[in-house]
Parts: structure tokens; C-alpha cells; sequence
């Protein structure tokens, strides 16, 4: 296995792990975070949708699919701009700003690989 393959088998468990964490235990990982626990369903929904995400990672990784590894690099960078922006317009608990971080860090990774 390659670099970049490796870097992006290793975000994908990382979205499985946060994935499930939303789903199944949201009300003990949002505290941990500094975010109020909840009722509303949506905390669940973005788990799902990570989960999901997470899949499209796999499966990129298993097949060594390096345009999709690109497009990673991408995606995760606006993570961390729009997150950014949902902080700097109060729309947000400043924590949000970490998982920003672990994305530009895992993109960056990539990217270097990629070079």
C-alpha cells in the first residue's frame, strides 16, 4: 500500500469512528467537544452522512482511486475555511474549529503524498 492510499485509509476509519460516535452516542461525544447534548434527530443524520462518507474513503483506498484522493485534498481544506467562517459569524462553539484541524491536517498528509 502507497502513501497516499494509506493516508486515506487511516481518514476513513477516522470518519467511521466519528460517524458511529454521532449516531450511537451522540449525547456522550458532544460533551466531550463543549457542545450541548441534544434531542434533535440531526446529530444522528451527520453521522449517517459521515458514515457514508466514510464508505467513499474505503472504497477509494481499496481501489487506490488517486483522483478522488485529490479530491479529497479539496474538500477537506473548505472543511476548515467553512468551519472557520461558522465560527467568525458566531454560529458556532469555537471547538468545531478541531475537527476543521484534523481535516486540513489528514488533507495536507495526503497531498504530500500525492506530490
Amino acid at each position: 500500500m502507497d502513501s497516499s492510499t494509506l493516508s486515506i485509509l487511516v481518514f476513513g476509519i477516522y470518519l467511521i469512528s466519528v460517524g458511529a460516535g454521532f449516531l450511537f452516542i451522540p449525547n456522550i461525544l458532544l460533551p466531550l467537544f463543549k457542545f450541548a447534548k441534544t434531542k434533535e434527530p440531526w446529530i444522528r443524520v451527520v453521522g449517517i452522512l459521515v458514515l457514508i462518507i466514510a464508505l467513499f474513503y474505503l472504497v477509494a483506498a481499496y481501489y487506490n482511486l488517486t483522483v478522488i484522493y485529490w479530491t479529497t485534498v479539496f474538500g477537506r481544506s473548505f472543511v476548515l475555511i467553512s468551519f472557520t467562517g461558522l465560527i467568525l459569524a458566531k454560529k458556532s462553539h469555537p471547538m468545531l474549529l478541531l475537527f476543521g484541524v484534523i481535516d486540513a491536517l489528514g488533507a495536507i498528509w495526503t497531498l504530500i503524498t500525492l506530490l
